[in-house]
């Protein structure tokens, strides 16, 4: 027990005991005459103000209260700081112990939340002087630590229901001689030390929901090594860290676990190797145990329990209802999300879960975000009380039927709220852990015959503290002599209230700082444009999940809910998938050929397709076109060609086109891959065939100078054989031994010309193996042939 002389001080006096009530009960009997109705006089009046004014001069915290809900027999230990935030050093300063009147309902709870300033009236006369603490002086600026210790049976606590509880510090300034209330901090003190027979069932949500951590590319490798954006999930993971607290605390809590897969499927590809982006290049990620550790825990925190699954990476449900639903195809993958969705959880924690549930952002919901909700298979939507909103005086059940099969299970809105803000400094942990308790019961003692369901649905990504905060809550309720606990599915399936409002408001009525928030509609246009894309691309590949999965679930994570907020990082993730698409894409491509020239009247004209990926590519089409068939025409005479064609991973394969050349000039060639369906793959290719074919002058021309040739080797001839004959050899016989008139018998007697002009092999219009490795994509120099 904490008293006086836990600051060297002593008792206070009976004296100063009965002036500091004589004062208390001058300054407080005006109010209650005007809370009986009577007019009070001026001066008492002013006393009343002075002292609600001074009552702010010192700040009061209160670090801790327990037992939070005490039964009888029990101490209560309230413990603290106080800190003099005015000018003058305060003397003979004293901290007491007060209980106010009972507090009747959840709007009596509310309105003295809201109260300021001190009123002895209604923050009622302290504990007996025993128990309060005294302090010799409190100079401005300091801060002292305190802790008052009081048996129950002292804090004179009637009927059961809510009690308020201040901490209030009395002394006084130079300026004021006498003594008066300078600070005070009010909490509340649930007294229900007997089992109720009729429970309020409470369903607690437990969400495990992050950011986006992982990118859209993989290694070449076998298992497509992942790569994060940086470690920061990491020291999420940790046992102090965000995730880790959760699963900790939660394993021991009787909650509802809400699980987003994208979660789940992160930390199971950090278990494994993977790399982390550092500036333009990557290095290799060291936090593997870290993420086997978590998910261990998570696996056993869970086993037996309920678990809802979130569609893969939480799509925000309003944004897409508001901003994308118009935009085609961005309604596929919230159905798409919802699919991987419980296998994901079931494959990676081996728990089956519920994929019923729709959960939009903070509960608020209007009649577009239900459709776009319940397009994906979702029968129930977690809504909240101020979003779907009662006229009742008391507190409906949570489910109700809201239409077309669709049960919407309204979170209450105080419960919900009550740990959101710095739950860092414990003074702010207390009272929210104490209002909370207070609400719950104050719902339970409301005048009503049916037994009432209560869901809490907290944010999505609660830290450490407010977690923590949380977690205390839930454990002063353990003894459930108000409440006791219930599973999300079995609150969803509760008999309805027959007076609870199932009226879905209008997209008008969505919250405009909510709506601020969306995703824009560019951002589904751009994921329409990069599933384009991904489709135009995958339909060639071999192995086509290798890039369908990891790219499906970054489309999926660029409607996640946790861009809220976020704009710009919203963007930047969007351009990064798809430039890392585009990446890919470019792999596969046509090589680059300069100015080529055909000489004569038919030719093959040679096209390279280089495939830089892992896997190899089908369903292509190579088409090649001709400006200018009356010149030079492809195939049987035709302005364009096709030809399909296969290339493996890592290598190069030419295409053949048979052309023909009908007169002289230069003509503009284009090629361009195709996917079957006929959508053009990639950039087109162009490039220049100069036509020169040999005209009839030509041939004369040609034909005169072998003739000359001819004519000249005769004259040789005869020349040789008259030299011989003199020299008296045979006329008949060559001096170098062959006979002019026989077959030579080095070619067997046929003479062969050096090349075959004929034009090209009909069996070689493409060869569909390939016929090169890994080859540059530099262009062909300039003034390439073509094959003949």
């Amino acid at each position: 027990m904490a008293e006086a002389a836990d600051f060297h001080g002593t008792s206070p006096s009976p004296a100063r005991r009965w002036l500091r009530r004589t004062a208390s009960l001058l300054i407080g009997a005006p109010l209650v005459a005007g809370l009986l109705g009577g007019p009070a006089v001026t001066p008492a009046h002013a006393a009343v103000d002075k002292a609600s004014s001074d009552s702010r001069t010192v700040d009061v915290s209160l670090n801790t209260l327990t037992p939070a809900a005490p039964v009888k027999g029990d101490t209560l230990t309230v413990s603290g700081t106080v800190v003099n935030e005015g000018k003058q050093t305060i003397h003979d300063a004293e901290i007491d112990l007060r209980v106010g009147p009972q507090v009747f309902g959840r709007t009596g709870i509310d309105r003295a939340t809201e109260r300021d300033g001190f009123s002895p009236a209604l923050d009622g006369s302290s504990i007996d002087d025993k128990f309060g603490v005294e302090l010799p002086k409190l100079v401005p600026g300091v801060s002292r630590d305190f802790s008052l210790t009081v048996p129950v049976s002292e804090l004179g606590l009637g009927a059961d229901g809510v009690y308020q509880l201040g901490v209030t510090l009395s002394g006084r300034t130079s300026q004021q001689s006498f003594e008066q209330v300078l600070g005070i901090e009010r909490t509340f003190l649930p007294w229900q030390p007997e089992d109720l027979e009729k429970k309020t069932r409470i369903t607690y949500l437990w969400p495990l929901i992050s950011s986006t951590h992982l990118t859209s590319e993989t290694g070449s490798d076998e298992r497509q090594t992942p790569v994060f954006e940086d470690e920061s999930l990491a020291e999420e993971l940790k046992p102090e860290g965000r995730l880790g607290q959760l699963v900790s605390l939660g394993r021991d809590l009787p909650v509802t676990w809400v699980i987003d897969p994208d979660l789940l499927s992160t930390v199971d590809a950090m278990t494994g190797d993977y790399k982390v982006k550092s500036g333009d290049d990557v290095v290799a990620g060291k936090n593997q145990e870290i993420a086997k550790e978590w998910l261990s825990s998570v696996q056993s925190a869970v086993q037996g329990e309920k678990v809802i699954a979130l569609p893969f990476a939480d799509p925000d449900l309003a944004s897409l209802a508001h901003r994308g639903k118009d935009v085609s195809g961005s309604l596929r993958h919230l159905q798409q999300a919802t699919a991987v969705a419980a296998s994901t959880v079931e494959t990676i924690i081996h728990e089956k879960p519920s994929t019923d549930f729709a959960w939009p952002v903070n509960g608020a919901i209007d009649s577009s975000i239900v459709d776009v909700a319940t397009s994906a298979g979702a029968d129930k939507v977690i809504a909240r009380s101020d979003s779907l909103r009662d006229d009742l005086d008391y507190t409906a059940s949570a489910a109700r039927p809201i239409g077309g099969g669709t049960t919407a299970v309204v979170a209450d809105v105080r419960l919900s709220r009550a740990f959101e803000g710095d739950m860092l400094r414990a003074g702010r942990s207390t009272l929210a852990v104490q209002e909370f308790l207070a609400q719950t019961l104050a719902v339970t003692l409301q005048d009503t015959d049916e037994q009432r369901s209560l869901v809490v649905a907290p944010q999505r990504t609660p830290s450490v503290s407010q977690a923590q905060s949380m977690a205390r809550a839930l454990e002063a309720l353990e003894p459930q002599r108000w409440t006791e606990p219930q599973d999300l599915i079995a609150a969803s399936a509760a008999k309805p209230d027959d007076n609870a409002n199932t009226r879905v408001p209008p997209a008008s009525r969505y919250p405009a700082e909510l709506r601020k928030q969306e995703l824009p509609v560019q951002a589904f246009q751009d994921i329409r444009t990069t599933q384009n894309e991904l489709d135009n691309f995958t339909v060639i590949l071999t192995q086509r999940d290798r890039v369908e999965t990891p790219f499906g679930r970054a489309i999926d994570r660029e409607m996640s809910t946790s861009w809220r907020g976020n704009p710009e990082a919203a963007q930047l993730y969007r351009d990064s998938v798809r430039s890392n698409l585009d990446v890919l894409t470019r792999q596969v491509k046509l090589i680059e050929k300069s100015q080529i020239t055909l000489s004569g009247r038919s030719a093959t004209i040679p096209v390279t397709v280089q495939n830089q990926l892992v896997q190899g590519v089908d369903h292509l089409v190579l088409r090649l076109s001709s400006d200018n068939a009356a010149r030079l025409s492809l195939g049987d005479g035709d302005r364009i060609a096709d030809q399909p064609i296969q290339v493996q991973g890592g290598h190069s394969q030419s295409v053949k086109f048979d052309a023909l050349a009908n007169a002289n000039g230069q003509v503009r060639m284009t090629a361009q891959l195709l996917t079957e369906d006929g959508k053009p793959y990639g950039e087109p290719m162009q490039f220049t065939v100069k036509v020169s074919e040999i005209t009839p002058t030509v041939m004369l021309v040609l034909a005169g100078g072998v003739l000359l040739l001819v004519l000249a080797g005769i004259r040789m001839y005869t020349q040789r054989k008259r030299s011989a004959a003199a020299q008296g050899q045979p006329a008949d016989t060559e001096a170098d031994g062959t006979d002019p008139d026989g077959d030579d018998s080095s070619n067997g007697g046929t003479e062969r010309p050096e090349g075959d002009v004929d034009g090209p092999d009909p069996g070689q219009a493409s060869d569909l193996t390939p016929d090169t490795g890994p080859e540059s994509d530099n262009p062909s120099g300039t003034g390439e042939k073509v094959d003949r």
